[in-house]
């Protein structure tokens, strides 16, 4: 038999799902887009994807939430305040205004690079790595390593989607990988 928040969260679950728009050939032709925005628009499933997350992670320590440019941003400073924990981006070249750690890394079409402040962490925190979606995991990884380079050794990732047939979750090997949605 299902409990009442079992059920709810199945249900809850299955809406988002449905609401997440397919945008074909984004950002390039052959790439199947999964495209949050159309979730965040409404406030239940926003407190949900926080509340998941912060529930998952209520008891590990997490100092410091980092999300991942641009859609990481979107819910990493709310599960950051949830947990009390700071909060930094990582994101691409140039768009940070001050002095930076940087990590080249292979993406599905192409090369690309992320970068961090180099005083938004340290090795005594405990961060939580966020974004909106792993896939094959490149962009997660390259995260991993630039947040490692600040001495950072105790690590965690959350997801709002998994596409599963990817294997994202493989190339992460040695870190927690905490996904909402699965695909």
């Amino acid at each position: 038999m299902f409990h009442v928040k079992q059920i709810k969260k199945d249900m809850i679950e299955e809406q988002i799902k449905k609401d997440i728009r397919n945008v074909p050939n984004f950002p390039l032709p052959g790439i199947q887009f999964k495209d949050i925005t159309s979730v965040l628009s409404h406030p239940e499933y926003l407190k949900w994807i926080q509340q998941e997350t912060v529930k998952h992670y209520a008891d590990y320590g997490i100092t410091k939430v980092v999300g991942l440019e641009s859609r990481g941003f979107m819910m990493g400073p709310a599960i950051a305040i949830d947990l009390n924990a700071g909060f930094a981006p990582i994101r691409k070249p140039g768009k940070l205004p001050w002095n930076t750690v940087s990590v080249t890394y292979n993406k599905e079409y192409g090369e690309d690079r992320i970068e961090i402040h180099k005083d938004s962490l340290s090795k005594e925190d405990v961060v939580l790595l966020h974004d909106d979606l792993l896939a094959t995991g490149g962009t997660m990884e390259a995260a991993i390593k630039l947040v490692k380079q600040l001495g950072v050794t105790k690590i965690y990732t959350s997801f709002i989607i998994e596409l599963d047939e990817l294997k994202g979750r493989e190339l992460l090997k040695d870190i927690e990988v905490f996904s909402l949605i699965h695909f």
